[in-house]
């Protein structure tokens, strides 16, 4: 079983970093000062922020919930904001241009007022948020149920996402072959993974089993999976690159491969399926898009590459063919 292309990549894998989100004794920039109605996360300074994301995520691998944390973009306005109180979860969800972006715990010791609203944060969130909210662009609500299939209040894009960093700070390392693994709700050791193991854990965040979704759908649609010879195996068919892009097709929502189409731009936990033998037909990798953008202006691609390698994010936008896109829905 080869999940994603064995290839000797050179001196392009000297260029590729797995760059960390900074939960261990980073120095992020802070917002502006309250007041000034132009907070933008990240501006300029060297005020320490939160460590970590501190929110309650039902997804996989909680010991590295302390390590995971996320970045407001940087020159980011009040006018590109919204933000949702939860209070039931004690959770504030902010989106930038209307994408969920990130979760933040109420109940700390410092407080962001935003008109009628006045938010317990963290000091180093309030730092983050400071002239970020306003009367206008916060309200009450949750997620709705539809957008959020583990009910932890966390939309399901961002939990893919969140699920996809916790896949790069965990590391496995790139291992092939055939392993027998529980049903449902199965995984390899830890230590390892292909590209196709990225994504089944990133889902599995977000409270999607792909395992099942994938058997279930084969047992279902036989004609649909060409590929899978008689009742197929749980074990291994949705770990195979061409065997999910049906499921994908007929589960997911597609979006444009295009990267460059301004009326479905790449977001942050979109899935992408990439050609890196162009020679041969259909895609052969697959990996997820990050928050992050790369040196190349591109968003980088949370994968496991190749042999010799770990999960990482990596600059692959610019260079490798993306033949499908989704999101979950």
């Amino acid at each position: 079983m080869r999940s994603t292309a064995t290839r000797a990549i050179g001196s392009r894998i000297l260029a590729i970093a797995a760059i960390s989100l900074g939960c261990e004794g980073s120095a992020a920039q802070p917002a502006a000062p309250p007041g000034t109605g132009t907070g933008t996360g990240t501006g300029a300074g060297t005020e320490k922020t939160e460590t970590c994301l501190g929110v309650a995520d039902k997804g996989i691998w909680s010991d590295l919930d302390d390590r995971l944390q996320l970045a407001l973009p940087r020159g980011l306005s009040a006018a590109r904001v919204a933000a949702t109180i939860d209070r039931d979860r004690k959770l504030l969800l902010v989106s930038v241009d209307g994408w969920p972006t990130k979760p933040y715990p109420l109940g700390g010791d410092a407080e962001v007022v935003a008109g009628k609203h006045r938010l317990p944060v963290r000091a180093g969130d309030a730092a983050e948020l400071a002239g970020l909210l306003h009367e206008g662009n916060v309200k009450e609500g949750a997620t709705p149920a539809r957008h959020d299939r583990d009910r932890d209040g966390i939309p399901d894009t961002l939990d893919v996402l969140m699920g996809a960093h916790k896949t790069r700070l965990n590391g496995a390392a790139y291992t092939e072959g055939y392993v027998s693994i529980r049903y449902p709700q199965g995984d390899v050791p830890r230590g390892m993974g292909v590209c196709t193991d990225v994504v089944i854990r990133a889902l599995r965040n977000a409270g999607l089993d792909l395992q099942a979704a994938v058997h279930e759908d084969i047992k279902r649609a036989p004609r649909a999976y060409p590929m899978v010879k008689g009742k197929g195996s749980p074990s291994i068919d949705h770990r195979r690159v061409k065997t999910i892009l049906p499921w994908f097709k007929r589960h997911m929502d597609e979006r444009s491969a295009k990267l460059d189409d301004p009326d479905d731009p790449l977001r942050p936990g979109d899935i992408v399926f990439m050609d890196t033998f162009p020679s041969r037909s259909g895609p052969d990798h697959i990996g997820i898009v990050s928050d992050r953008v790369g040196a190349d202006g591109l968003p980088v691609i949370i994968n496991n590459w190749t042999n010799g390698t770990v999960t990482a994010e990596m600059e692959l936008l610019g260079w490798v063919p993306v033949t499908h896109r989704f999101r979950i829905r």
